[in-house]
């Protein structure tokens, strides 16, 4: 009777979610939903998956990718176009503009300033 009583209230502890802990299917489950609804905003918001991917490291590709593909459709069914993203992107997926000037050309060329100072000036 000693050894039913603790076994007993072990049983009924295990399926309590009354204390705070979760159960390893429904983390699986939450990154799951956490993944399609990043997809599915990466997808409204326009950005390609790659973007996503890029944006949002510690997401599940898999689920991610199942919400972007899940918006995609959705938005061509309904004929739902783009909203464009508010906040710029930062990280890997934010790439300079090709028309901006590089700011550290003359860093990047040390040859030509070097020549120019080893160059005399001819005098007249």
């Amino acid at each position: 009777m000693k050894r039913l009583v603790p076994l007993l209230l072990l049983t009924l502890l295990a399926g309590c979610d009354m204390l705070g802990i979760e159960s390893p299917e429904k983390v699986a489950a939450n990154r799951e939903a956490d993944g399609k609804a990043i997809g599915g905003a990466c997808r409204h918001a326009g950005r390609a998956i790659e973007d996503c991917y890029a944006l949002n490291k510690k997401a599940d590709r898999a689920a991610v990718f199942a919400g972007w593909r899940e918006m995609n459709d959705y938005m061509r069914e309904n004929q739902i176009a783009e909203v464009a993203p508010q906040v710029a992107a930062t990280g890997a997926a934010a790439k300079p503009a090709a028309d901006e000037p590089d700011s550290h050309a003359e860093e990047k060329s040390p040859a030509k300033n070097r020549d120019a100072k080893a160059k005399p000036k001819r005098e007249s």
